[in-house]
């Protein structure tokens, strides 16, 4: 007969809401990126879900920080990787890591892991910079691009 775990290895409620989070946004984003067809002007995909057109975009004709992230992860989905880091280099790298996150997840999952107190031993600081950043270099690229 197995020994129950002991307190510190068991999992935190917060661990399954990761993992399922994670699985979610999978299969969303997923799901989405297929669906829809990418916009051929490079922004406006989200529109087919019945959200409104840019209004940066329609009063100033800049592109906002999100201009062309929907069609990016339309294109990664339907195969076209490049094309997604072309049109719009942070919507590209969100549709790379949304799978790649998930498969991390569910990887430690089954390695026993618990998700939130691996994500709380994290430097996030950090990443969120960076993140920050390549999101506001991805913005000024779409707005020389566009």
């Amino acid at each position: 007969m197995g020994e129950a775990p002991s307190e510190d290895r068991k999992r935190s409620p917060e661990h399954y809401l990761l993992l399922g989070l994670s699985i979610l946004a999978l299969v969303g984003v997923g799901l989405l990126g297929l669906w829809m067809d990418p916009d051929p002007r490079g922004f406006g995909t989200h529109e087919q879900l019945g959200l409104a057109p840019c209004r940066t975009m329609e009063w100033i004709g800049v592109p906002c920080p999100g201009c062309g992230v929907t069609t990016s992860v339309s294109l990664f989905w339907n195969g076209e990787l490049w094309a997604s880091f072309v049109n719009q280099p942070f919507g590209g790298l969100l549709a790379a890591l949304v799978p790649l996150l998930a498969v991390a997840a569910i990887i430690a999952h089954f390695q026993g892991r618990d998700l939130y107190r691996s994500l709380m031993s994290m430097r996030l600081g950090r990443a969120m910079v960076a993140l920050l950043s390549l999101m506001l270099a991805a913005w000024i690229y779409k707005i020389f691009r566009a």
